[in-house]
């Protein structure tokens, strides 16, 4: 299990997103990430449980091969491996199912969606078009929690998450 989370807003700063990350700890104790633009005020964060590919090469917050994407993801695609295939890339940095993920909607935009079998809560951040995109399994096996007030966007694999800096919001 993995932990994601993040925001768009500029009422938050790094230091947010590290106390959002930190929450989720609990969830994977082998690596931590966090991508922060302030200027457009977009940040992600992520705990990680090793299990796939145990490289610090398979750490996230990902970016795409092209740089123009930034992704945060938690959960598992049973059936990476056959995508991979049918992306006939040569040069896979890691052996993730997370990297496979992140190509897939570099290559099919959002109906790389229909692709995925499996569970899942995933966040990618275009950097050109200063978009974020939020994707869940069918199921909803995969928590993705999210507040929304039409100026802060907080999403997160957890409530605690979005609570700790929530409050801020108040003031």
């Amino acid at each position: 299990m993995c932990g994601i989370s993040g925001f768009i807003s500029k009422n938050f700063d790094k230091a947010d997103l590290v106390r959002m990350t930190k929450s989720l700890s609990h969830r994977g104790p082998d690596a931590s990430g966090q991508f922060f633009d302030s200027e457009k005020g977009i940040a992600l964060g992520h705990r990680r449980l090793s299990i796939l590919d145990l490289s610090d090469t398979a750490n996230q917050p990902m970016s795409s091969h092209c740089g123009r994407y930034v992704m945060v993801y938690n959960g598992e695609v049973y059936n990476f491996k056959e995508i991979a295939n049918r992306l006939k890339k040569t040069n896979w940095k890691t052996s993730s199912d997370s990297e496979v993920i992140l190509e897939a909607f570099v290559a099919w935009g959002i109906d790389f969606i229909h692709q995925l079998n499996g569970m899942f809560a995933i966040a990618i951040y275009d950097k050109n078009e200063d978009k974020l995109f939020l994707f869940r399994d069918r199921m909803g096996i995969k928590p993705l929690y999210y507040f929304y007030n039409e100026k802060d966007l907080i999403f997160s694999s957890e409530l605690k998450a979005i609570c700790a800096i929530k409050k801020k919001l108040r003031n």
